[in-house]
């Protein structure tokens, strides 16, 4: 028994996608005293983990190489997609037996990924999270599971690094439906609450006494909790998310709706809220930015 845990605790962990929710998961696992492998694009971020303790490689194969399990934490499907499949692949991998996709890409990303990695005799194990920046950071995320459920067992220990682990069940697709469902709640509340403190600022009310009011009672959410003290009563605007990365999530989910049979109205108005967003403030614009795009047509600002 103490030679398998012993085997276990050993096991050499690669990281691919060192962005802001990457980068901070990357240096929790370094901290943790895993041995870490990393690659992305941004020299800047591979520098900063390697710092830290990690050993950077080459590429996301090199990665594969030299890891037993691999994480990924990419901005789309399509990027996936890529590292997954390219000419130089996870699916080449001389390694890497699991690939632990922490990445939010939705439900038919997650099973075509699963599909390639697994006629290389690869698990791929979807395993999207949530928590924001400062949650990666903390090691406060949510991560959502799919996979057999004795892999699952067998990687808690690591996902804890992250934060909390939720098994939602075997079938590759059911974390992205559940995170989608979770997406879609934020960017309804970033949404509605810069609508609605639009209204009462306008009408004469305080931006910091109608927040306190909001979270002692029943409309409190998220976005009133924590995005607009920190980004929008700051005039900072600084969530770190992007206003496009929260589109792609709310038309991932309004697509799986759409394929199997559910309205959602509510969810298309937000949709368009995050298009106009990033069509009004730029491609780069955070995802806070919904509530200037309010202000600016309600000839307001919502500021402590």
């Amino acid at each position: 028994m103490h030679h398998k845990e012993r085997k276990v605790t050993q096991k050499v962990y690669g990281f691919v996608g060192l962005g802001n929710m990457g980068g901070p998961m990357a240096a929790r696992l370094v901290a943790a005293g895993y041995t870490l492998h990393v690659y992305d694009r941004d020299q800047k971020a591979v520098d900063a983990v390697v710092a830290k303790g990690a050993t950077a490689q080459a590429s996301a194969r090199a990665v594969a190489d030299a890891s037993d399990v691999v994480f990924l934490s990419l901005p789309d499907g399509k990027i996936v997609n890529l590292v997954v499949s390219g000419d130089d692949g996870l699916a080449g991998a001389s390694r890497a037996k699991t690939v632990v996709d922490l990445s939010t890409i939705g439900p038919d990303a997650a099973r075509k990924a699963f599909a390639t990695l697994a006629e290389r005799s690869i698990t791929y194990v979807d395993a999207p999270i949530s928590g924001g920046v400062g949650g990666a950071v903390k090691g406060t995320l949510a991560v959502m599971v799919a996979c057999q459920q004795a892999l699952y067992d067998e990687l808690l220990p690591v996902l804890q690094t992250f934060g909390t682990g939720f098994y939602m069940g075997q079938d590759a697709g059911l974390a992205q439906v559940m995170k989608l469902a979770n997406n879609l709640l934020s960017a309804t509340a970033v949404a509605i609450t810069a609508e609605a403190m639009a209204m009462g600022v306008k009408s004469g009310l305080n931006a910091r006494t109608m927040i306190d009011v909001i979270n002692a009672g029943s409309g409190r959410n998220s976005a009133t909790a924590d995005k607009f003290p920190k980004a929008v009563l700051t005039g900072t605007f600084n969530v770190g998310f992007a206003a496009k990365l929260a589109h792609k999530d709310v038309r991932l989910c309004l697509a799986e709706a759409e394929a199997i049979g559910v309205p959602m109205m509510v969810g298309a108005a937000v949709r368009e809220m995050l298009v106009a967003t990033t069509a009004i403030c730029g491609p780069e614009a955070d995802y806070s930015d919904v509530a200037r795009v309010v202000e600016d047509w309600a000839g307001t600002k919502i500021r402590g």
